[in-house]
């Protein structure tokens, strides 16, 4: 079933401490004011020179934990976010990923070593995002066998389970208002523009109280098998993505909704 009116999950994406620290800062006073919990995807090991923008950040870690103890959900976003596979992805919006393509000992190795890397740091990673959306059917085997309970991608309205593991659709890129279902808006803070954090706020201040939590959203919803009209609406919306970016003659990210 699903869920009316609509709830909606906030995920920051490529957090790590070389990011755009002043871009990543404007959004802090929002998630305090109007209490989010977010999912923080964090780069283990950081070796993509698009996400080395800024010097590093001495305090990361140390914002990372309080975020976390304060309710967010930390994601373990790939490993060190080279994408150079080729690989078909189950989620299949970019040519190229971290992921998708490599061996099973490879994919298992990367996951282990990005988790040790975050424990160290005193968190405690509980949902993938992969990189680029690039994973397939030996980076849910890696994940099961490590613990991995939980993923956010997919472009449903409402979580489901698949490949043994619980999946919570990713479907925004932008706050756009939705009369039902479960709705995770992703930011991508080192590109973001202050105008996109006036129009986040502007959004959190008609809609905060549908705002949710992992937990919340896995507790109350109960996440089973989609049923064929969910099915359906997935392969529509990835249509529509595509359609939308050859329209534009772009395969950058989609700023809008599905």
């Amino acid at each position: 079933m699903i869920p009316k009116p609509a709830q909606f999950l906030l995920r920051f994406d490529d957090l790590c401490p070389t990011m755009v620290r002043r871009r990543w800062e404007r959004f802090l006073p929002l998630i305090e004011e109007f209490g989010i919990k977010p999912i923080l995807a964090v780069v283990p090991d950081n070796r993509d020179r698009e996400l080395d923008r800024d010097a590093p950040d001495p305090e990361f870690w140390t914002r990372m934990r309080a975020m976390q103890a304060a309710g967010a959900t930390i994601a373990l976003h790939g490993y060190q976010h080279t994408c150079n596979s080729e690989g078909s992805s189950l989620v299949p919006l970019h040519r190229r990923s971290e992921f998708a393509g490599r061996s099973a000992v490879t994919q298992r190795q990367w996951i282990e070593s990005g988790l040790q890397i975050l424990r160290a740091q005193g968190l405690d990673p509980r949902i993938w995002v992969a990189p680029r959306h690039g994973f397939d059917s030996r980076t849910l085997y890696a994940l099961r066998r490590v613990g991995i309970k939980m993923l956010s991608d997919g472009l449903a309205r409402v979580p489901f389970k698949r490949g043994g593991l619980i999946w919570i659709p990713q479907q925004l890129w932008g706050p756009v208002e939705k009369s039902a279902g479960v709705w995770t808006i992703c930011v991508h803070p080192n590109n973001s523009s202050k105008n996109q954090v006036g129009q986040m706020r502007e959004f959190l201040r008609v809609h905060a109280a549908q705002f949710t939590s992992v937990d919340r959203v896995v507790a109350q919803l109960n996440p089973g098998k989609l049923g064929l009209s969910e099915r359906v609406y997935e392969t529509l919306a990835l249509w529509r993505i595509r359609a939308a970016r050859a329209k534009s003659g772009s395969r950058g990210r989609l700023k809008r909704e599905l």
